[in-house]
């Protein structure tokens, strides 16, 4: 099968993603092997690559937000048909013992393995994934549009309800890339009041045309004071402004896999039980639950589209900012 494939994590601008012939993967225990037909570009993506997140596998496939059907069944595999149209996602497997998994929160998997990073990901023409770890994608939803949904959509939700946010409470966005365009879907269908802090005009723009009150760059103070706060900029800078934009008793949730180093600030910011706290991956429920809310509202994602062979190209534009809404690879029809 052809797949773009990273031997050794280098910058983005170098190209470092070959698309080369590999194995096709066969299903194990448990497993089904799906034809990739679109796979979501994700930040995350980006860390792999230029070595952000340290190497786990090499080489490696990138890519966890997936979407295709499944064409094989491993032994005892029995959730989807043959031909079913599924998502796989970043949480690839956990192992099931822990004290986190056991307690409910998968997310923190003493053992976890995830999609694209641990194990081969969706930017090639096919992709193993255990049963249990995939989704059933709503009908209402075409395969380039459920594919954000899968990374950005579910972490989105899942900072959304980490912040605590209520109805009718006031939340800023820090960043508006993939997660936050879906997330502002979700926070207005929750009637809440949402500001965008963000550095690109472009994304200022799709801000408000997805009905945010206020948008203005990263470092203006939103006009009113905040009830909770999302980075989903992968800048440590920003934490100190978000803090300053808090009301008393105010959230800040931190929603990136990386995040560069949080500069010191004084405790005032802190002060009056403001709260930061982070997301780490999501679990299957995250997943369920947003999958269904999603196809309520129903969310409409904004997705620029990019042949597979050109994953580098779309990585590069990710970047530079130059992706209103999220970039998405077209690998199969």
């Amino acid at each position: 099968m052809k797949a773009c494939l990273l031997r050794s994590p280098a910058a983005i601008e170098t190209n470092p993603l070959a698309f080369a012939d590999v194995k096709t993967p066969e299903p194990g225990k448990g497993e089904v092997l799906v034809r990739v037909r679109v796979c979501g570009v994700c930040r995350t993506d980006l860390h792999v690559i230029e070595g952000e997140l340290p190497p786990r596998k090499s080489p490696v496939i990138p890519g966890h937000q997936v979407v295709g059907v499944v064409e094989k069944r491993g032994e005892n595999a029995r959730r989807f048909a043959i031909g079913a149209r599924i998502g796989i996602a970043w949480l690839h497997r956990t192992d099931g013992v822990c004290e986190y998994c056991r307690s409910g929160a998968e997310n923190l998997c003493d053992n976890p393995e995830f999609t694209g990073y641990t194990v081969d990901g969706g930017y090639a023409e096919y992709i193993v994934a255990p049963e249990d770890f995939v989704y059933a994608i709503p009908q209402g939803f075409p395969d380039e549009q459920a594919a954000p949904l899968l990374c950005a959509g579910i972490i989105g939700f899942r900072s959304l309800r980490m912040s605590g946010i209520k109805p009718g409470g006031r939340l800023g966005f820090y960043g508006f890339g993939a997660a936050a365009h879906v997330a502002i879907q979700v926070a207005r269908h929750w009637n809440v009041e949402v500001s965008a802090s963000t550095r690109d005009a472009r994304h200022q723009k799709l801000a408000l045309d997805l009905g945010a009150a206020w948008a203005g760059g990263t470092f203006d103070e939103p006009p009113k004071k905040l009830d909770a706060a999302i980075v989903f900029a992968p800048a440590g800078e920003i934490v100190p402004a978000a803090l300053k934009a808090l009301k008393k008793g105010g959230v800040l949730v931190l929603g990136g896999i990386h995040m560069s180093p949080i500069p010191s600030f004084n405790y005032d910011l802190l002060y009056h039980e403001r709260m930061i706290r982070s997301v780490a991956n999501n679990t299957r429920q995250d997943g369920e639950d947003f999958l269904r809310v999603a196809a309520e509202i129903p969310i409409r994602t904004h997705v620029q589209m990019f042949p597979v062979r050109e994953a580098n190209r779309a990585l590069n534009a990710l970047k530079n900012d130059a992706i209103p809404g999220a970039a998405v690879l077209r690998v199969s029809e």
